[in-house]
Parts: structure tokens; C-alpha cells; sequence
């Protein structure tokens, strides 16, 4: 399958557009909602950081490095905004345990009505201007300007009346970025329910402003305002830490496993390590399992080829990377063929990778192997304050320099 040349799945092409972007990085505040073809102003990093292939300190740092810091705060802020609800899901995990049991269920229930204006929706055939469009672009692109994904969330909620967990489904199944915690409480946001009672409506003059006049759809087809969606309250876990032992690993017959949550090993806590082996196989129903397009699971699958080969390079040792239909089985078939006595990952995010990544542990341990799941410093500073709303959390971050 052929990409499209803006998102290359590599760390080069991660590196190439953020260096593209930077000389108008300092334009971001003032032109970043505005969703216009060729509209430079917005960073567009977003498939290459969820993957990790280039790392959200790598950014920052870039950023700040070309500008005062006062140019690019907004910029910085949406690069935390990532880190932000992730930290969040992870300390409630429910929400999307609770999205996952809703999409069947609410699929298969819809009317005969809802199921062609459902259908309608996912084709851009509703007629409404601009959310047809978007509706287009994503499926074509695997992309859409965050703006847009908020008027798009906002008109499938409140205008269409169909479930914002079908919208998020929709959304999910096409992004290249598409990111668990990001997708999941932005539409819970915009539906009302991340932050209680403050929901987000489109409106046609907003929309016609920040588009420049391409997209100006019938203010009488919008709704003018939003119904309330409710939800029992989402039970809060305190968010996996790493053991303290596994900053202190031995060297020895360790294998890596390499997982598309993170591609950038060889920069960061395990970069000093040496790895008899590692394992970047590919789990052959985690597509199906997780939703994703046929566009989505080759993207991600030939980013962790390319980070496969590039690791591999790094620590100078062979890559094993096969597909396999129970990859649990095959990670302990790895293991005991090449005799290593434990394995070390960073420890996937809430969604399809830490399923995966549980069934590998609990295979493993059944052998007597150990897993070490280590976690990058910046997400075990930054995610035990993601408790509240994004500001305090921002306020932290801000006036820790």
C-alpha cells in the first residue's frame, strides 16, 4: 500500500516535517484554527508522536529553541494536551473499557432511520457543507486539522443525533494519529461528558471564518444547542508506575520486544542497554481487534518495520519480525529459542497494545520469565497530574519551567 508522501511512516520524514514547520512555529496561536489547504501554520506531527517516532520532548525542545517561549506556548501546550489525557485515561481506564462494550452494542441498535443517516455520515453524503468534505478527507488522508475534528465531532453529536461513541469508532478506524486517550475523551469533551456539562456547538459563522468562506453550511441545518448526555461517574485508579527494580536490570540474555507505541528505543531509558535479541512481530487480528482501517494497520505496521530496522541498527543486534496470529505464543517460542531470561518494553498505553502486551506478560510468567516494563520520564513526571482539567495541569508544567 502506497502512503501519502506527506506522512512517510519513518523517524526521518517525523524529523523533516518538524523541521519544516519550525521557522513558523511562532505563527501557530494566530493561524492554527484556521483549516484551509496548505495552511503550514499547524505542526501536522501528530501521526508521528503517537507512534513515537519522534518524541514530544524532541519537539518542545525544538521549538523553544527557535522561539521565545511566550511564541510558542500554544504550540507547546497542544504537544502536552497528548500527554495530558493519556496521564487522564490511565487513572480511568473505564472510559474506555466503556467505549469499547458501546460501539457493537450501539451499532447494532440502531433504527433503520439512524443506520442510513449513520451510513451517510461515515460517507460524506449528509449534504451539510464542510462536515461532508471532512467526512472525505479523512477516509483519504487518514488525517484531519484538529478545528475540524471539533466542528465534525460537534455536528455528528448534536446535529445528526447519533452516538458519539459511533463518531469516536469513525474517527478511531481512520486516523493515522489516531490515539486511544486523545480520540476517546476528545469526543467525550465535545459530547459533554469530560468536562461536565461544558459541551462544544458548532456554528456555521465559525466555521465559514476559519475556513475562508470554502465551507459555509446552512446555519439552520446546526444545532444551536446542545442536549445533555449523561453518564455514571468513571471510578479513578492510580496509574501504573514502574517497579523500582527495573531501572537497575542486568545485563545479560535480555530481549527487547518493540511495540508501534514507541519507536524511538534508542533514545531515552534503554538506549545504554544491550539486547541479545529483539522481537517487533506483528499481532495478525490486532487490526480487526482494534477498528483499524486497512490504511491504518499498514501505516502502523510499516512504522514498525522502519523502527524495527532502525532499533536493530542501534543496539546491533538481529530483529525478529514476523506475523503471527497469537503473538503471546510466539514471544515465549523467542524467548526459550534464543534462551534469554527476561524481556524489557516500555509498557503500552490503555488500548489494543496493552492487551496485547497483558496476554504477553501473563504467557511469559507462565514460562518463568519475567517481563520489565519500564516507562518513560516524561510520563511518569507528568502523568500523576493529570487528575483535574487540563489548566491545573498546565499551571504545573508552566511554573516548573
Amino acid at each position: 500500500m502506497s502512503f501519502d508522501p506527506e506522512f512517510t511512516p519513518t523517524r526521518a520524514a517525523a524529523l523533516a516535517r518538524l523541521e519544516a514547520f519550525l521557522p513558523v512555529a511562532g505563527r501557530y496561536a494566530a493561524e492554527r484554527n484556521f483549516v484551509r489547504p496548505g495552511n503550514d501554520h499547524v505542526g501536522r506531527v501528530s501521526p508521528w508522536l503517537q507512534k513515537r517516532l519522534i518524541l514530544e520532548e524532541e519537539v518542545v525542545a525544538a521549538v523553544r529553541e527557535r522561539w521565545s517561549f511566550p511564541e510558542v506556548e500554544k504550540f507547546v501546550q497542544e504537544v502536552y494536551w497528548r500527554t495530558y489525557w493519556k496521564g487522564w485515561l490511565e487513572q480511568r481506564p473505564a472510559a474506555w473499557s466503556r467505549w469499547q462494550e458501546s460501539v457493537p452494542r450501539l451499532r447494532a441498535g440502531l433504527s433503520g432511520e439512524q443506520q442510513e443517516l449513520w451510513v451517510a455520515a461515515c460517507a460524506g453524503r449528509t449534504g451539510i457543507a464542510g462536515f461532508d468534505d471532512w467526512a472525505k478527507e479523512l477516509v483519504a488522508s487518514g488525517y484531519l486539522h484538529n478545528h475540524a475534528r471539533m466542528w465534525f465531532a460537534s455536528i455528528w453529536i448534536f446535529t445528526l443525533k447519533l452516538p458519539w461513541e459511533l463518531g469516536a469508532a469513525f474517527f478511531y478506524e481512520h486516523l493515522l494519529d489516531g490515539d486511544v486517550a486523545s480520540n476517546t475523551l476528545s469526543w467525550r469533551w465535545v459530547a459533554g461528558l469530560q468536562t461536565p456539562g461544558k459541551t462544544y456547538v458548532a456554528r456555521a459563522d465559525n466555521i465559514a471564518h476559519y475556513t475562508v468562506g470554502r465551507h459555509v453550511p446552512d446555519a439552520g441545518r446546526l444545532a444551536a444547542q446542545p442536549f445533555p448526555i449523561t453518564e455514571e461517574p468513571l471510578p479513578k485508579v492510580p496509574a501504573w508506575s514502574e517497579a523500582p527494580a527495573a531501572a537497575a536490570l542486568e545485563q545479560g540474555r535480555v530481549g527487547l520486544w518493540l511495540h508501534p507505541e514507541d519507536l524511538a528505543v534508542e533514545r531515552g531509558e534503554l538506549a545504554g542497554l544491550r539486547f541479545e535479541s529483539i522481537n517487533a512481530s506483528w499481532p495478525a487480528g490486532i487490526a480487526t481487534a482494534a477498528g483499524w482501517s486497512p490504511k491504518v494497520a499498514e501505516w502502523t505496521r510499516a512504522a514498525l518495520g522502519e523502527g524495527a530496522s532502525r532499533v536493530g541498527k542501534h543496539f546491533g543486534t538481529e530483529v525478529v519480525a514476523t506475523e503471527s496470529s497469537d503473538l503471546a505464543t510466539a514471544i515465549v517460542e523467542w524467548v526459550q529459542t534464543r534462551k534469554l531470561y527476561a524481556v524489557v518494553a516500555y509498557r503500552p498505553f490503555i488500548g489494543p497494545w496493552l492487551t496485547e502486551a497483558l496476554a504477553i506478560e501473563a504467557a511469559l510468567a507462565k514460562a518463568g520469565i519475567t517481563v520489565h516494563w519500564r516507562r518513560r520520564v516524561w510520563d511518569t513526571t507528568l502523568f500523576p497530574h493529570a487528575t483535574r482539567g487540563y489548566f491545573p495541569f498546565w499551571e504545573r508544567i508552566r511554573s516548573a519551567g
